[in-house]
């Protein structure tokens, strides 16, 4: 009975050991993945009794372990010592906010960039780039006539020499007219200018501003000094203005060849610019071409006839008021329709301004009436009825983007601006349209999937509704 009461003691004491040199095996690992150092773990209370029972049995106890100094004591009732846990993940601290901010910011940053980079490319450029443009104007407008010809039976080819042929006459006689009037009419308003100026002044003396003649005078020949000592600037800028008209001319002509091109072979360029477009992307860019290009037809037919209707009634108006230059400036008024707002306000006063130095002020006042008139009824009656909802663009869209196509490109940006924002907005909307179908038919979306920060949280949501349900 000794004998078997001694064996279980020893037995203990062995088993005692193990789970104590365990303990502190786990103790350093523990220690060693946090980088601290390792903490010393003493024997367990039943190492204690188990020794003693053997020391009872006759058996020698193992000593207990001295522990070191400044060692921690040993808690009763906790045999495995404190776990240091680790730093969280830095993903996992950063609010969801944030995360959010700071995708979006450097993917802002990145469009930001390429922006700058597509302007500088196209400042280098904007000869080519706004004959471009005005060829892409020019063919949205003489396109239908080219498919009713290929109706009446015309090929391709005959057709669109037709009416490219047609346009470029009709557009050269307009300017032919513009010029020929200016200068038949040059002599005449030129009298009637300094009649008109005389009439002023002898208005500004009898007007209860209390001009004096001096000053009027004054005014005079300030006029004229600056002018003579700025003869040299004139004379460089009258070397700019044949710059110019070179860089005109050369503009005219690729948008000629521009025209004829896309006539005759449209359909074929718009596939090779489908070919660059990732095939991923391609159904949505083949759905928003078409309507893209109908918007802007709508657009050029829609701001061609308002336009029309505009320089018919002034014109009309500035004639019977015997306004001289009638026809050229129904012409201005015609041009300068293309540019939306700030064409109509400009050829507008360019008309009041004639009228008040050749017929006097109460003149201008009856132009400036009509003008007025013919606006209010193009912008509350004509645009909305001719240019329909698809084209239609909010009044302070069309002012900014007119300032920033002025400043970016002169008066071909502000030409160009308002189509633009048009057709961007066309695109914009149908994309949207069409991504939200092809989510509710249960299509892939288009393009990478979330990662990072964004992927992180989207997985711990999914995770969470997955344990919920």
């Amino acid at each position: 009975m000794a004998k078997r009461a001694g064996w279980l003691g020893r037995l203990g004491n062995r088993l005692s050991r193990m789970e104590a040199q365990l303990q502190a095996r786990r103790a350093e690992v523990e220690a060693e993945s946090i980088g601290a150092a390792p903490i010393p773990v003493a024997a367990p209370v039943g190492a204690r009794t188990g020794a003693g029972a053997g020391a009872a049995a006759g058996t020698p106890a193992a000593p207990a372990p001295t522990p070191e100094p400044g060692a921690p004591a040993e808690q009763p009732g906790h045999p495995h010592p404190p776990v240091l846990r680790g730093r969280p993940d830095p993903v996992s601290v950063v609010p969801w906010g944030m995360r959010v901010a700071a995708e979006v910011s450097w993917r802002l940053l990145l469009l930001a960039g390429m922006l700058w980079v597509v302007m500088k490319v196209i400042s280098e450029v904007r000869l080519v780039v706004l004959a471009f443009a005005a060829a892409l104007l020019v063919t949205a407008l003489l396109q239908p006539f080219v498919v009713r010809l290929r109706r009446l039976g015309l090929p391709r080819g005959l057709a669109t020499a037709v009416t490219a042929i047609l346009g470029f006459v009709v557009i050269g006689l307009v300017g032919w007219f513009v010029v020929w009037q200016v200068m038949e009419n040059l002599d005449d308003l030129s009298a009637r200018v300094r009649d008109g100026i005389n009439e002023l002044k002898l208005w500004a003396l009898d007007s209860p501003f209390h001009v004096t003649e001096k000053q009027i005078n004054d005014i005079a020949k300030n006029l004229s000094e600056t002018i003579g000592t700025n003869t040299e600037q004139i004379t460089s800028a009258g070397l700019q203005g044949v710059t110019v008209l070179v860089e005109v001319l050369t503009g005219i002509l690729l948008a000629m060849f521009s025209t004829l091109f896309l006539l005759y072979d449209g359909k074929r360029i718009w596939t090779w610019v489908q070919g660059l477009v990732p095939a991923a992307a391609r159904p949505g860019v083949a759905g928003a071409g078409p309507r893209a290009w109908r918007t802007l037809t709508a657009y050029v037919r829609g701001t061609v006839l308002v336009a029309l209707i505009d320089a018919i009634f002034i014109g009309l108006g500035i004639y019977f008021l015997k306004v001289p230059m009638a026809v050229p400036l129904a012409v201005f008024i015609f041009l300068f329709a293309f540019i939306p707002l700030v064409g109509a306000v400009v050829s507008g006063a360019l008309a009041v301004v004639v009228a008040l130095v050749t017929q006097g002020p109460w003149t201008a006042l009856m132009v400036l009436a009509v003008v007025l008139a013919v606006q209010q009824i193009e912008g509350h009656v004509l645009q909305p009825f001719i240019l329909g909802r698809a084209v239609r663009v909010h009044p302070l869209a069309v002012v900014l983007s007119v300032a920033a196509g002025g400043m970016v490109a002169g008066i071909g940006g502000a030409v160009v601006a308002v189509p633009l924002v048009a057709v961007t907005n066309t695109v914009v909307v149908y994309l949207r349209a069409y991504s939200r179908d092809q989510l509710l038919h249960g299509a892939a979306a288009i393009g990478p999937g979330p990662h990072g920060a964004t992927a992180f949280e989207q997985a711990t949501r999914e995770a969470g509704s997955d344990q919920r349900a």
